[in-house]
């Protein structure tokens, strides 16, 4: 087990428990993080390659039904590149197999289970913790510089990640005594506290010095501790370093000093008498890991709370004891109540009725309340998009500078599609429900980047607000003013209004991210990224839903030809009122459920 000598190695977070005991997590270290994910990176691997695998035979096969084979093929690949580790964190209370596979938890602060929208957020920002490249650069660094080993998706999300796993006691170095209280209630060090800390510089120091001054200091000390243990022989400097180990040990183990009375001589005989009950419970605390509380029978459960509660007990009785000294029966025993916390305080799981009403009440709710930061991610989309339409309008060579190149040609080939009666592009026909799929899972890519960009003081989420708004409006200059704008507007209106709007509300989520860290108020910024995190991820899955429906509709009705501009438009007001009665849905409704 961990001693109390790593904790320079180790970096601890304390929480506070509802019995109001203080009690310490370990911080998982940068490497076993990095264990756990190649262990998920080979297993999403694994996934894809079986996915590919098992589809060939379905490929190989004509048909009708060959199209949506395929596409859900794509939608399965999106799902499991996006959806792995929040389905995982989720539904295994914070828990990869990778990192199960470690001995990981993501929990959130306070010791708290990890919910499906926190672990929603932390996993949406990866997408900026893994640059420059993939290689995960902003996201060491920024858990190296974090005192709780945070990268950016844990600060969004108010999470941290511990190793969670069974603290075995040393037999070499047990952390409670192996007699009874009665024999080790008197029983105390060697030195008091005073000569512990002397020995202690000597110890540290003694290398530093030269060698005359090393002796001196040796035959002093020597001579001054000698008889506290006459059956330690050999050199000055031998003796020493023994009684210091000795001494050392007895402290770990919560042996009182010599100099120590009242509660800090009780902590040796709290370590005696909690002993038994002590490993009772990290039986018990075994069982249940494995097992599950819902699997564990009424009376094992109550079995369960009654120990964890003597347990709370005694660790604050320990504590005080302890005077703020590192012991190795504190560090168990807060092993133990971590443990227990974090198995007894886990959120029940999510239903399908609360799934329900999360998209139904408070997605809705959220996205009238956030009416302004959406309202300027708005601004920002369809602002530039106005500005270079009329660019455009006036000098179409301009658009050459900022629109891709088979953009451009495709205006130009435009003047022939319309002469033709042709569609903006071709009729997908059998194959539009792969295009939907295809089509769908780009845009909702595109706005989780959007939401992710906000954790960068929201200059991606602008930036990709602004770029993607320039060549919107850039593409409809340009075909207006090659005198085909009807073209371009029969493909984009039947879908235009909810994909459009997703963009908006996705940017209004980057922008509550941002908000936190420009503008946090009265919050710290810390706490303000968790509020804004929870509501950010609210708005995310009312864009997904839009997304969704947006998708389905550019693949199966924009892109048919026979369909005339009025037709589209009566599908988009369709679409516009559908989205009204959405973001009203959850009037004169409440929530039974919080996320």
């Amino acid at each position: 087990m961990s001693a109390p000598g790593t904790e320079a190695l180790e970096q601890f977070v304390d929480v506070e428990t509802p019995e109001q005991v203080v009690f310490s997590y370990t911080i998982a270290g940068i490497g076993s993080r990095a264990a756990a994910a190649l262990i998920d990176y080979a297993i999403g691997l694994l996934l894809s390659i079986v996915l590919a695998i098992g589809a060939v035979p379905f490929l190989r096969r004509s048909g009708e039904s060959k199209p949506w084979f395929v596409a859900l093929i794509v939608l399965l690949f999106f799902a499991i590149f996006w959806g792995y580790y929040v389905l995982f964190e989720g539904l295994w209370d914070g828990q990869t197999p990778g990192k199960r596979r470690v001995g990981l938890r993501v929990v959130r602060d306070g010791g708290y289970s990890i919910t499906f929208g926190a672990s929603a957020v932390r996993n949406l920002v990866r997408f900026i913790d893994l640059q420059p490249g993939g290689s995960y650069g902003v996201g060491i660094l920024s858990a190296v510089l974090s005192g709780s080993g945070k990268r950016l998706g844990d600060y969004a999300a108010g999470t941290i990640v511990v190793r969670e796993r069974a603290i075995s006691v040393s037999s070499g170095a047990p952390v409670v005594p192996a007699g009874g209280p009665a024999e080790h209630a008197a029983a105390t060090t060697l030195l008091s506290d005073d000569e512990y800390a002397l020995l202690d510089r000597f110890v540290a120091r003694r290398t530093s010095l030269d060698a005359d001054r090393r002796a001196q200091f040796a035959e002093q000390l020597a001579v001054r501790f000698r008889d506290r243990a006459p059956d330690i022989t050999g050199s000055d400097g031998a003796v020493l370093l023994e009684l210091f180990e000795r001494e050392r040990s007895a402290r770990a183990r919560g042996v009182p000093g010599r100099s120590n009375t009242g509660a800090a001589r009780e902590q040796y005989s709290i370590v005696a008498e909690g002993a038994s009950r002590w490993r009772d419970f990290a039986t018990m605390l075994a069982n249940a890991q494995h097992r599950g509380l819902g699997a564990m029978s009424e009376g094992e459960v109550s079995a369960f709370v009654a120990r964890y509660r003597e347990l709370t007990g005694d660790l604050a009785r320990l504590q005080t004891a302890a005077q703020g000294r590192q012991i190795d029966s504190v560090f168990y025993l807060s092993r133990l109540v971590a443990g227990g916390h974090n198995l007894l305080y886990r959120d029940r799981r999510v239903t399908a009725s609360a799934a329900w009403e999360y998209l139904t009440i408070q997605v809705p709710r959220e996205i009238r309340r956030s009416a302004l930061p959406i309202g300027i991610a708005a601004v920002m989309l369809f602002g530039p998009g106005a500005i270079t339409w009329i660019a455009v309008l006036r000098n179409p060579q301009v658009a050459e500078q900022f629109l891709p190149q088979a953009m451009v040609e495709r205006a130009r080939d435009g003047v022939e599609r319309a002469k033709k009666h042709e569609g903006y592009i071709p009729d997908f026909g059998a194959l539009r429900p792969l295009q939907a799929s295809a089509i769908m899972t780009n845009n909702v890519t595109v706005t989780y980047v959007v939401f992710a960009g906000g954790i960068a003081a929201g200059l991606g989420t602008v930036w990709a607000l602004v770029s993607n708004g320039i060549q919107l409006g850039g593409v409809m200059g340009l075909y207006q003013h090659n005198g085909i704008l009807p073209l371009i507007l029969a493909f984009v209106v039947p879908h235009g209004v909810l994909e459009l709007s997703a963009i908006a509300i996705a940017g209004g989520g980057g922008l509550l991210i941002a908000s936190a860290l420009l503008l946090p108020g009265a919050m710290t910024r810390r706490e303000a990224l968790v509020v804004r995190g929870r509501r950010a991820i609210r708005l995310i899955a009312g864009s997904t839903v839009l997304l969704v429906v947006a998708g389905t509709l550019e693949g199966f009705v924009s892109p048919i030809p026979w369909w005339t501009l009025n037709q589209k438009l009566l599908v988009s007001a369709l679409t516009a009122v559908a989205l009204v009665l959405f973001i009203n849905l959850d009037r004169g409704r409440t929530a039974t459920t919080a996320d």
